[in-house]
């Protein structure tokens, strides 16, 4: 079966916002290291982008964590699938996701994450659909809100297959 899939956010449009949020990181940390989480698989292509035009000293480690499956749909359960390599104790972390939904596991995720003593904890995402949000979620770093549609390209996957699409598309199977 193919899928039909139509360009909602141009590879240019992503690349100029990945941009913006970089420096507005790069500022709001001036004098700082940042350690970023990036949370696999999803984010890994924003994660890269991002870092690379960070301009103060940049740290990473990974997630990875599950509520999704081969659906287009969260199950609603999430689960942890890798866990962190270093301790956050006394880190300015940033947690980076490609896209917020419901919120349940970012919130999931921040509570967790908070109770490693980080110095600061913010959390920066791709994509954010409010209108879906079931647990509220505080979202430092936005790139841009979109509809409730399911969306793939940029790390973003529909069971596994279009993460190297670089722009954001609106996929209809």
């Amino acid at each position: 079966m193919k899928e039909d899939i139509r360009v909602l956010i141009s590879e240019e449009e992503v690349n100029f916002r990945i941009a913006e949020l970089a420096a507005q990181i790069s500022e709001d940390y001036k004098d700082l290291c940042v350690h970023l989480i990036c949370i696999l698989k999803g984010s890994i292509f924003f994660t890269c982008e991002l870092a690379k035009r960070i301009t103060v000293p940049v740290t990473m480690d990974f997630m990875s964590v599950s509520s999704y499956g081969d659906d287009t749909r969260s199950s609603g359960v999430v689960k942890l699938v890798k866990d962190l390599d270093e301790a956050l104790e006394g880190k300015n972390v940033i947690v980076i996701e490609d896209i917020i939904d419901s919120g349940r596991t970012l919130s999931y995720l921040l509570e967790n994450l908070g109770k490693r003593n980080p110095a600061s904890l913010r959390l920066c995402t791709l994509l954010d659909k409010p209108e879906r949000r079931v647990r509220e979620v505080k979202v430092d770093y936005t790139g841009f809100q979109i509809p409730d549609k399911f969306v793939v390209g940029y790390g973003l996957d529909y069971a596994q297959r279009y993460r190297n699409l670089p722009y954001i598309g609106v996929i209809s199977p």
